[in-house]
């Protein structure tokens, strides 16, 4: 552990500023469009910087490099899975979603985005949609809880409730005072500094170890599996099923509201293209680099880590590799990764809240300016409920972020792609998929039928769902289709 001044000194450093940076946009934000999406005036490397450091979150640096310590290559499926969806999403979603919302009386969050699209007055579209964000964000957030708990405790000696309270603290701060704005420019530094850190630690591994050729004995002398992607740990082949499973983790992309907001705050379509080439070279790296990490943990530390300990292997290995203050600048990048993915997270749910169901149900005449605070005042609570999740130390970051990623991706990811790309689909059709997707993972987790990643079944569906419920609908108005022919020919 490094409990000096040196590890303090650049912890207090990088949280100063994010929270300085909370501080200078409470000014600057005035409207709800400036708190929920920045107006849409945000540049392209903002945006694929904040897009991909709030996706990544604290389980790339210590839940992916946990399971690659113990499962070598096989990890490398769902790096995989996660690189062909984030090409996927950015592809297919990005420019489609920011022109759809802005042109659907310029939604504001994806519940009002499918309530315009469909001209739903029953607001069934904002009502159930919010539930579910609500759900799954706070199992999501309490992943990130996790990690930041063990972070200070492996750092600090700190006790697990001490050093999660402490690492939520901050996030929850600079999240409800600055809003969208904070966040984004947050993520901007955090997204450098995760890829920084994940990049040179396994370089310097290998380094440490006597170069490729050295490092590739040392960890084929620990186990000659490691190389083997379709061997499981315990030195069984993989199954289709398993297979499958890994990389199935690519369909979540298409229903991450904290992602797909970043699509709907660019400045403009056309600066997609520049943000699409510096988003998938971020992730290839990283993705590849956090891998290496645990693979390369194995011989380089000279204990073994066992269950949950596991997620600790880059944290161990920096304290090992640099100088105290560098190491603390490395292990920064740790919360950064965590305080990314959960001001993200908190922003949507709390405008979930806020936007879709107080604003909906209880305060309809409710102004810009209380609407604000309302959206303070839930991430505070939205927080508290999932720190009081994370109260287990022994959880697996990996397991609470791939409930969390399943229900979003089943939940909403057939609903966005049917909502931007089928003519056909209906509002009743839409609403029956994300109640279906959602319902079923839920339930399939609780039952782990067949080993099957629940995201598979509940992404199917999800869309089977959607397409039957829509052909036993009427077709749309030509209202609502008319919509589609501006999407194609906008320039926005």
């Amino acid at each position: 552990m490094l409990q000096n001044t040196s590890v303090t000194l650049a912890f207090i450093l990088y949280l100063s500023v994010m929270m300085f940076i909370g501080v200078y946009f409470y000014r600057r934000t005035q409207n709800m469009s400036d708190y929920i999406l920045g107006s849409r005036k945000l540049g392209a490397w903002v945006i694929s910087m904040s897009a991909e450091a709030s996706d990544m979150s604290g389980w790339m640096l210590m839940g992916l490099p946990g399971y690659a310590y113990i499962a070598g290559l096989n990890a490398g499926w769902i790096a995989l899975g996660l690189g062909l969806g984030t090409l996927a999403n950015w592809k297919l979603v990005a420019a489609r979603l920011r022109k759809y919302t802005e042109l659907a009386d310029n939604s504001l969050t994806l519940p009002d985005f499918l309530q315009n699209r469909y001209h739903d007055k029953s607001n069934m579209l904002r009502i159930v949609p919010a539930v579910f964000i609500l759900i799954f964000f706070i199992i999501y957030t309490s992943s990130s809880f996790v990690a930041s708990g063990k972070l200070f405790e492996t750092v600090f000696g700190l006790p697990y409730i001490w050093a999660l309270v402490l690492g939520g603290s901050v996030v929850i701060f600079y999240t409800s005072v600055g809003g969208f704005l904070a966040v984004v420019w947050t993520d901007f530094i955090q997204g450098i500094m995760m890829f920084c850190a994940i990049f040179l630690v396994p370089v310097m591994a290998a380094y440490a170890l006597g170069g490729i050729s050295a490092t590739e004995a040392a960890v084929h002398a620990v186990n000659p599996a490691f190389f083997e992607p379709l061997t499981k740990p315990d030195g069984s082949a993989m199954t289709l099923v398993e297979l499958v499973s890994l990389l199935a983790w690519g369909l979540g992309y298409f229903g991450q509201p904290h992602i797909l907001v970043r699509f709907m705050a660019i400045r403009s379509s056309g600066a997609l293209r520049h943000a699409t080439r510096i988003a998938m070279t971020w992730v290839v790296v990283s993705l590849a680099a956090a891998v290496l990490v645990g693979v390369l943990g194995r011989p380089f530390l000279s204990q073994e880590l066992t269950g949950a300990n596991a997620e600790r292997v880059f944290l161990l290995m920096t304290n090992e590799l640099f100088s105290p203050f560098f190491a603390g600048i490395i292990l920064s990048a740790v919360l950064a990764a965590i305080m990314s993915t959960v001001s993200s997270q908190l922003l949507v749910a709390s405008s979930a809240f806020a936007q879709d169901l107080y604003h909906t149900i209880l305060r309809k005449d409710a102004g810009e300016n209380e609407l604000i605070w309302v959206n303070r005042v839930s991430t505070f609570v939205i927080a508290a409920l999932a720190m009081a999740l994370a109260l287990n130390p022994d959880s697996f970051i990996l397991d609470i972020v791939a409930y969390a990623w399943a229900g979003f991706g089943a939940a909403f990811g057939p609903a966005i792609l049917a909502s931007l790309f089928w003519r056909r689909a209906t509002r009743n059709g839409i609403l029956a998929g994300i109640v279906v997707g959602g319902l079923t993972v839920l339930i399939w987790k609780q039952l782990a039928l067949f080993g099957l990643y629940e995201i598979v079944p509940g992404f199917f569906f999800s869309a089977l769902a959607i397409y039957v419920v829509s052909l036993m609908d009427a077709p749309p108005s030509d209202e609502i289709t008319a919509v589609f022919d501006k999407v194609e020919n906008s320039e926005i």
